[in-house]
């Protein structure tokens, strides 16, 4: 159907657009502008910084997450394969003498392996994702506790010369305000990876496996390799938000990580990725982020402790999963058109018709005034009719009700007569 501009309503211009697309963004400005009249000092730019720092790593990796359930999957070793890699870096820079920029290479090579590792587990031998990064999960942070033999890794400071990776996360200038330089290489990140998504054939490939599995591998779709593809981008994802930890805490202690992954799924589901696949979408899972990160930030500014932010994440994850139970179960309903509904649509088809006949009139022509009132006439006889079609409709449908109500009726005062006649 064409656009019908005036003739939609907002709940229609919402539905199009997706409830849960459109309720993220606006519960991140609501939030923020709620925190901003009822919190402490929380219109200040530092606040700003602090809310993006807190956003980076966990940024990385929910986007990498992404990938994952839209195919269906689930990764819970983000968190700690991010540390893992983390200090595993490290530690090669701090104890085996590593210059700076190999260790952090070392960083993207351990995450990478390790989302590697649960591709293969998942796709080639058929393990359910929940059980094959449990594992990994484990694995990642025993492995990150026996190479740094159980020792935290300390990062040079930003003063240090070998500091600098720590500038493109957040540069400090010479009067020491800090620029948060990070929101940019996570908005890059989050711009390549959503032209993965949409632009090309994996990203396609990905949500046909989220969608149908069975239907992609009898499309010709490679399957195995694509969902392995998913976990390897999870992987690197998880070994940009090391790098980005390291920037912003400098140290990073053996065993860390497990409870990341919560954030990063949480993320992406509030953003509106569907846990049974299939739906998904890299800004929507950087707004989910933002939205955390404000909760993060702003309830102490509201004198609230910590653990209240993890009761409110947990609140918003629930809406966020029975709204996208809602959005799956509106979908595969089969929606039977009333005679009402049909007049309705058919009239609006002619409506639709005369708009866009009257866009190719001259301005204040006697054509365009005709057309005009046709229009209105249109919508005032369509108003009026499917005002009456719709009250007979509802009529109607209460008086079968009332007949079937009196056939129970009838049939139970049939059965109770049987029973006392016995």
């Amino acid at each position: 159907m064409k656009s019908l501009g005036k003739d939609k309503t907002f709940f229609d211009n919402m539905k199009e657009i997706g409830l849960q697309k459109f309720l993220a963004p606006a519960a991140l400005v609501i939030l923020y502008v709620f925190f901003g009249f009822f919190g402490r000092n929380f219109f200040s730019y530092s606040t700003l910084v602090n809310i993006l720092d807190s956003s980076y790593y966990i940024g990385f990796v929910a986007i990498g997450v992404t990938f994952v359930i839209i195919t269906g999957g689930i990764d819970l070793s983000v968190g700690t394969v991010m540390m893992c890699a983390a200090i595993i870096g490290g530690t090669a820079y701090k104890t085996w003498g590593w210059p700076m920029w190999l260790s952090l290479l070392l960083i993207m090579a351990v995450a990478t392996a390790f989302g590697l590792f649960n591709g293969i587990m998942v796709s080639r031998l058929k393990l359910p994702p929940f059980i094959a990064t449990l594992g990994t999960m484990m694995i990642s942070m025993g492995v990150g506790s026996i190479v740094s033999n159980v020792r935290s890794a300390t990062f040079p400071t930003r003063a240090a010369a070998d500091g600098w990776f720590k500038s493109i996360f957040k540069f400090i200038n010479s009067e020491n305000n800090s620029i948060p330089t990070g929101a940019i290489v996570l908005l890059a990140v989050a711009v390549i990876a959503f032209i993965i998504l949409t632009k090309t054939k994996m990203g396609r490939y990905i949500f046909a496996i989220g969608s149908n599995k069975e239907a992609a591998r009898l499309s010709g779709v490679n399957v195995k390799k694509w969902e392995m593809m998913a976990y390897v981008i999870s992987g690197i994802t998880a070994g940009f938000g090391g790098i980005a930890f390291a920037a912003v805490y400098t140290t990073v202690m053996p065993a860390q990580g497990q409870g990341f992954e919560l954030y990063a799924i949480a993320g992406a589901v509030i953003g509106g990725t569907s846990l049974s696949g299939g739906i998904g979408s890299v800004f929507g899972t950087l707004i989910g982020v933002y939205i955390m990160s404000v909760l993060r930030v702003g309830l102490p500014s509201m004198d609230l402790q910590a653990h209240y932010q993890t009761f409110f994440t947990g609140v918003v994850v629930i809406g966020a999963v029975l709204l996208d139970i809602y959005r799956n179960k509106k979908a595969s309903e089969v929606k039977l058109l009333t005679p009402a509904d049909s007049y309705k649509e058919e009239m609006l088809e002619k409506a639709a018709l005369l708009k866009e006949k009257m866009r190719s009139a001259v301005n204040g022509s006697k054509e365009e005034i005709s057309i005009k009132k046709d229009i209105a006439a249109l919508q005032l006889e369509m108003k009026t009719t499917f005002r009456k079609m719709k009250a007979e409709e509802k009529a109607e449908k209460a008086r079968i009700l009332a007949e079937e109500k009196a056939a129970e009726r009838a049939f139970q005062q049939s059965v109770r007569k049987d029973r006392e006649s016995e």
